[in-house]
């Protein structure tokens, strides 16, 4: 069955394009929503009902140390209207039920995701107030610019990076934005509304978005026929300002090209973790750099395919990360969760692929493949799903396996391979 699975896993790397990729927040392990477009409907609300189950073989001191048995139900409602002239109210929550191997072990968490006003002052003028999920970049599996990612992954449910960004909490701010003919700025102001994190079910968790000030400014023009760069500005209470740069280029009719860069004096990930911690650690402040590069390519028959190449140099290189993990098991820990808490990268360096085939062999039959390579520890972790949808249903079956040394990004993992099945219905 192991080889049979690889062989798939083979047959569809290439079939996408095949390379080696990387980065991915640890829990991002539990498999469900590939976010495929839901059907469109004449309604201020949409909502649908999600159930998945599988199995999660656990990695342990055996060869095989056994598996448990999942299953989830998430009921995700969203709501967009304009109830006055130049006025609009957007919500947006999402409930996850996970029972792991019998009823009794059930797990709730609310996830309150978006919950908005927003007023259109004129035709070129808009503000909003309320919890926004406000992401930036151009990049597909990691993305610099994405400042306010930071606590706001609440409860992971796919490895698919576009489930992560969407299914996320926002922050609570003040946003405004100002459009013109090829441009358009926007300004934000994310203050402090509480001090720590709080996971209860139903807690909003302001603590995890909203613990510090923030700010960000963004700007961008076109400057020339399919050229239209943003640059950002981006600054927080226990840190130095930021610079961001996003730029996507059509190469040709089939190849887009895209770069994503942030940079700026700050304290390595490492310290800033332990620092949190009440571990004294030497200040570390220099200029680092954050790099997401690509290209994306797509054919007429519906498939496309990205080859990413990400860096992090605010994470640790090779040498300190062999180091940390062989003989800090608390620092390292520390430090695992810090980057997971930040959606960063934990080393320096990594590659990253991702390959859809919409309407594959067969109408309404998508394929998608991803694997994320970290290029310091060797570690991969792979992703396949087959999705089928009708006009208000999907079905999906989905395989994930996490690779490499005890100590490495992926092979630390608890869940070394899980396979499930989702049902999605539309209201």
């Amino acid at each position: 069955m192991n080889r049979l699975i690889s062989s798939l896993l083979l047959a569809t790397a290439l079939t996408a394009g095949a390379a080696l990729a990387a980065d991915s927040d640890m829990d991002a392990l539990l498999l469900a929503d590939h976010a495929s477009a839901p059907p469109a409907k004449a309604s201020d609300w949409r909502v649908f009902v999600e159930g998945a189950a599988g199995r999660t073989a656990l990695r342990g001191p055996g060869t095989n140390s056994g598996s448990i048995l999942n299953q989830r139900l998430s009921i995700d409602v969203q709501f967009d209207k304009s109830f006055a002239p130049g006025w609009r109210a957007v919500f947006a929550d999402r409930l996850d039920i996970n029972w792991h191997n019998e009823p009794s072990r059930q797990n709730s968490v609310n996830s309150f995701k978006e919950g908005y006003l927003s007023w259109a002052a004129a035709g070129d003028q808009l503000f909003d107030l309320g919890r926004i999920n406000a992401r930036h970049g151009v990049a597909i599996g990691y993305n610099p610019t994405d400042y306010f990612r930071t606590g706001a992954s609440r409860s992971i449910v796919s490895a698919d990076p576009s489930s992560q960004k969407k299914n996320r909490l926002g922050s609570g701010m003040l946003r405004s934005q100002t459009l013109w003919d090829g441009g358009s700025l926007t300004a934000i102001y994310s203050p402090k509304l509480a001090d720590q994190p709080n996971r209860a079910s139903w807690n909003p968790d302001w603590g995890s978005t909203n613990n510090q000030h923030r700010w960000l400014v963004a700007v961008s023009h076109q400057i020339a026929e399919g050229i239209n760069p943003q640059w950002l500005i981006y600054g927080e209470e226990h840190d130095a300002t930021q610079l961001g740069f996003n730029l996507t280029k059509l190469l040709n009719d089939s190849t887009v090209s895209y770069v994503e860069w942030s940079g700026g004096r700050t304290r390595s990930l490492l310290t800033r973790a332990l620092n949190e911690q009440g571990i004294n650690r030497p200040d570390d402040s220099a200029f680092r750099n954050r790099v997401a590069t690509g290209l994306t390519y797509t054919t007429a028959n519906k498939m496309s395919l990205t080859l990413e190449y990400q860096y992090n140099g605010a994470a640790l290189d090779k040498a300190n990360w062999d180091a940390l993990g062989r003989s800090s098991p608390l620092g390292y820990g520390l430090y695992r969760g810090a980057v997971h808490n930040a959606g960063d990268m934990p080393t320096r360096q990594a590659w990253f692929l991702f390959g859809t085939w919409q309407d594959a062999v067969v109408n309404n039959l998508d394929l998608s493949a991803m694997v994320r390579f970290n290029v310091a520890d060797r570690s991969r972790l792979s992703w396949l799903e087959a999705r089928y949808h009708w006009d208000q249903a999907e079905v999906a079956l989905q395989w994930q396996r996490n690779s490499g040394h005890a100590t490495s990004e992926f092979g630390a993992s608890p869940q070394r391979r899980i396979v499930q099945a989702v049902v999605r219905y539309f209201f």
